[in-house]
């Protein structure tokens, strides 16, 4: 059996889980409301503030799709509680993140400023002071995963001198340049 779909998730007190025919499962709390459409094959049950995930068979896909389901309904609950942020890191002269309303503006070597607008009114752009880092906050993990690759694939990092946007403590490799004329 999956050990992570084995695990019941905790509900707090402060968090309401609807599961609806066909499993599509509303999950409200304090920092909003997520929906999600879960496989209708697997069982969601609510017993004393926890939710167990079962599954009707031993089937490969089955097994699958258990440790699946599990995860996302937890990752439900954790982002209308907590949420979720990625950090990321601007490095190279003259590079530099700020925010002007609601949008993250990058200065990142190009000849027009990039700007990415919070594709939800969830998510939220906070810079640092000195624009080489900000971080993207939201209550959907997979959106902010996905804002924050979009944003990092504006400038990616680049192997020789290591400028670009990445993530917070991500290792770039360095190649080294050319050597000059050799020798013969």
């Amino acid at each position: 059996m999956s050990r992570i779909g084995r695990a019941p998730i905790a509900v707090p007190a402060n968090v309401t889980v609807t599961v609806e025919a066909g499993n599509k499962v509303t999950v409200k709390g304090p920092k909003g409301v997520l929906q999600q459409s879960l496989n209708p094959e697997m069982k969601l049950e609510q017993e004393n503030g926890e939710i167990v995930v079962k599954r009707p068979s031993d089937s490969r896909e089955h097994r699958a799709q258990h440790g699946l389901t599990r995860t996302l309904l937890n990752n439900m609950v954790v982002g209308v509680t907590t949420g979720f942020s990625k950090r990321l890191e601007v490095h190279g002269v003259g590079y530099r993140a700020e925010k002007q309303g609601n949008n993250l503006v990058l200065q990142v070597g190009k000849s027009h400023p990039v700007v990415f607008a919070p594709p939800t009114q969830d998510m939220s752009f906070d810079v640092e002071k000195d624009g080489r880092g900000f971080t993207i906050s939201g209550i959907d993990k997979c959106e902010v995963g996905q804002l924050a690759a979009v944003v990092r694939k504006s400038r990616p990092p680049e192997p020789y001198k290591g400028k670009g946007i990445r993530y917070e403590g991500e290792y770039v490799r360095m190649k080294t340049g050319k050597t000059g004329k050799s020798a013969r």
